[in-house]
Parts: structure tokens; C-alpha cells; sequence
């Protein structure tokens, strides 16, 4: 049975997220969820910006942390909000 919700997926193209609102993980724990400020255009590192409980914060690959992105519902004829990458994909999985 199909839950009605959407599931948080890994995400690594950090440089697609930038004003997304995304979780930080390592070692398979959430330890920060934010907005991204900024990203690496080779997707090394990306800042999530501050907030009301926490400052700017540099979050990198080589140190092991994840980014997972929830699809974000909208209203009207769009379901969710999708990355560039998927909106520009075809049904092959090619970029268009």
C-alpha cells in the first residue's frame, strides 16, 4: 500500500538546491535542516542559511554529509516542485 506523502530522496547535484529547502545528514542522522544559500558548482560543499536557531553553516561531501531533498506539494496543476534536472529529463533519462 502506497503512502499518500512524499519520501525524502539523497540528493547530489548541490549545486540544483539553492534556495531549496533541504536536510543535512550524517551517518544516517538529520543533524540540520535549512534552506541552501549557496553551493559548489561541482557540488563539494553548499551553506545553509541562518535561521532563527542557527547561523550560516558549510556543510562539505568529503566530510560524509548527505543532502536529502521532499518534494514539495504546490497547488493547482503542479504536484510537486522538482530540481532542474528532473523537469529536464525525458522518459529515455536523458537531459533535453
Amino acid at each position: 500500500m502506497a503512502l499518500n506523502r512524499a519520501t525524502p530522496r539523497k540528493h547530489v547535484e548541490w549545486s540544483l538546491l539553492i534556495n531549496a529547502l533541504v536536510e543535512i545528514r550524517h551517518q544516517d542522522n538529520v543533524i540540520r535542516t535549512g534552506f541552501v544559500e549557496d553551493a559548489m558548482p561541482d557540488s563539494s560543499a553548499l551553506w545553509l542559511a541562518a535561521d532563527a536557531v542557527h547561523p550560516r553553516q558549510l556543510f562539505e561531501a568529503a566530510q560524509g554529509h548527505q543532502v536529502w531533498v521532499t518534494p514539495q506539494e504546490l497547488s493547482g496543476d503542479l504536484n510537486y516542485r522538482m530540481t532542474t534536472t528532473q523537469i529536464f529529463r525525458n522518459s529515455s533519462g536523458r537531459r533535453l
